[in-house]
């Protein structure tokens, strides 16, 4: 059986949304749709007495809260293959339990106590930190939730050469029948000794080609893989964060990479994965790409 697209649900309005975005990603992709909410009730409520015929308020919450969910997608797109999964457990375990035989993990961009549009919950945070699998956060106006702008945009940052994310966002494009947007970002050093200096302009003009040229390299495969996609390709001199949060106004999705370390514990986000998932006019795809230590790597 094809891998699921698994989307985590807890009655937000923010929720709400991610699972409509899910519904018609699984369309988009012919997969199965995967609802999970998952929740610690028998921790605040306890279970049941023995002598008690009656289960918890909270236990019947959480499966109602799945149950709607289910229907919901089901009247989104009937005769979409809907499971749903209700957990007693930490939702970020979950997840990302769920997320290691799923296509992807999508989440709303906040939780049910989350406060303010540009906050991430913690655990869509967590996942997006941890997870196996490509996350998706959803976020963004309408015109960026019904994929109206027809382009997806690709950040492309210095381990990104053979990337997945490289083929996730090609993929995305070819599905979606949208331009693939990629941008490359370069600096100026703030601080470079005299005797590198050639012409006024010189440094600029250098690194910009550089970065153009890694901008080619990294695109290669994925060009020859999908020639049907149409590439836009741009370098930009700034924080990659800056301008990648910047021209996700125009875009459905914005797909970037996260280097995954095996065995490293904590968050495993970059700056500009970071960044996008809070600031971002679109949902943010983060796709890990996974790396093991050096092993004369201290522990």
């Amino acid at each position: 059986m094809e891998s699921p697209l698994v989307v985590g649900v807890d009655g937000s309005e923010a929720s709400l949304t991610a699972l409509d975005w899910a519904v018609d990603e699984a369309v988009r992709h012919q997969r199965p749709l995967r609802i999970v909410h998952a929740s610690l009730w028998e921790h605040y409520e306890g279970a049941a007495s023995p002598t008690s015929a009656e289960r918890p308020s909270a236990q019947e919450l959480i499966e109602n809260i799945a149950v709607a969910a289910a229907e919901r997608a089901e009247k989104r797109s009937p005769g979409l293959s809907v499971t749903t999964d209700v957990a007693a457990e930490d939702p970020t375990a979950a997840l990302l339990r769920e997320g290691r035989n799923a296509m992807a993990v999508v989440l709303g961009s906040r939780g049910r106590s989350e406060i303010g549009d540009l906050l991430l919950g913690s655990v869509g945070l967590l996942v997006a930190s941890r997870a196996s699998c490509p996350v998706v956060v959803v976020r963004g106006d309408r015109d960026a939730l019904e994929a109206r702008h027809r382009r997806v945009l690709l950040g492309i940052g210095d381990h990104d050469m053979d990337s997945p994310a490289v083929g996730f966002a090609f993929r995305e494009a070819a599905l979606r029948q949208a331009e693939l947007d990629v941008v490359r970002t370069w600096r100026r050093p703030a601080h470079e000794p005299v005797d590198h200096l050639l012409l006024t302009g010189e440094r600029g003009s250098r690194f910009e080609r550089e970065a153009s040229e890694a901008l080619e390299k990294a695109l290669d495969a994925g060009a020859r893989e999908h020639p049907e996609v149409r590439l836009r390709r741009s370098t930009a001199e700034g924080p990659a964060h800056k301008v990648l949060t910047e021209r996700s106004a125009a875009a459905d999705l914005l797909v970037v990479g996260a280097r995954r370390r095996d065995g490293a514990i904590g968050l495993q986000l970059g700056r500009v994965a970071h960044r996008a998932l809070h600031h971002a006019a679109c949902p943010v795809a983060v796709v890990p790409q996974h790396r093991h230590p050096p092993l004369d790597a201290e522990a």
